[in-house]
């Protein structure tokens, strides 16, 4: 486990951003489908992130769908220079809100597009190509043809970088010796860290990895050893579980998504939050219980 420090840093792409920023999932309706209950709090939170110093959003036109791009737009266009945005593409939804691949050349082309355009942007920071031979989770098989788009959408200018989503070890591997990687966003936490190898291979070579679903997949036994280190620290179990990632490794970045201001706040305050070697070890214990 590496120490950190509130401000610091970690690259992404070409830039150095905080190693918290904001996950804007959680701002569409139920189900990430749909518009916000309230579109006044959801335009409130994002102008709140970018004040309280976050400087890279996570974002996806699939979100909604366009809803989330839409509200970026409406809050924060025109976009401070620091302010990195990171979106995804390979997916659709259908109109039941279900989730479905959505990686054909013409499909990853009309989403790059639309991302543009929802977003008002001339090029993408980032873009994610999300990997969908399993909606539920990472599955084997080749992405080099989508790959192979987004590099020629990067020559035409409309992407500056390309980042993985829901993608295995050997999927990352195959893709570096495509093109340059930036980024691998991942289901990972304190109970579920099948990518512990893969993050310590990317923070050799500066690659930044981003967990979603960061405090998700905790079983009532996990979550009491959880909420006695919380208790022992004056934190939040939230609070302590982004901790823990932070100080896992250091090209960690996290994207907790809200869609409160207090609670912004909240997951904020952890990059401050040092967790002493006993509890480390009792979180650590987690993971081996949930397996």
């Amino acid at each position: 486990m590496n120490a950190h420090h509130p401000f610091q840093r970690a690259r992404l792409g070409d830039r150095q951003v905080r190693r918290i920023g904001y996950g804007a999932m959680q701002l569409a309706g139920p189900g990430v489908f749909g518009p916000p209950k309230d579109r006044d709090a959801a335009l409130a939170v994002l102008r709140a992130v970018v004040e309280q110093g976050v400087d890279h959003i996570d974002t996806s036109d699939f979100y909604g769908p366009h809803v989330t791009n839409q509200l970026i737009r409406e809050a924060l266009h025109p976009y401070a220079d620091e302010l990195t945005i990171v979106t995804k593409i390979g997916a659709r939804r259908g109109a039941d809100a279900s989730w479905q691949p959505a990686w054909s050349y013409d499909d990853l082309v009309g989403a790059v597009h639309d991302n543009l355009r929802n977003l008002s942007l001339e090029c993408l920071d980032v873009v994610n190509f999300r990997c969908m031979f399993d909606v539920y989770g990472p599955a084997e098989g080749s992405i080099a043809a989508p790959l192979q788009t987004l590099m020629q959408l990067q020559q035409q200018g409309l992407i500056r970088h390309i980042g993985l989503s829901n993608v295995t070890a050997t999927q990352v591997a195959e893709a570096r010796q495509i093109c340059e990687i930036v980024c691998v966003q991942n289901w990972y936490n304190l109970a579920h860290r099948g990518d512990d190898a893969l993050i310590d291979e990317l923070a050799r070579d500066g690659i930044a990895y981003v967990p979603f679903f960061p405090l998700g997949g905790f079983n009532p036994l996990q979550s009491e050893t959880l909420t006695a280190v919380a208790k022992q620290l004056d934190s939040t179990a939230q609070q302590v579980a982004l901790a823990w990632l932070l100080q896992r490794a250091p090209n960690i970045l996290l994207i907790p998504g809200t869609s409160s201001v207090s609670h912004l706040r909240d997951n904020l305050a952890s990059a401050s939050l040092q967790l002493p070697a006993e509890a480390l070890a009792a979180l650590d214990s987690i993971a081996a219980a949930a397996n």
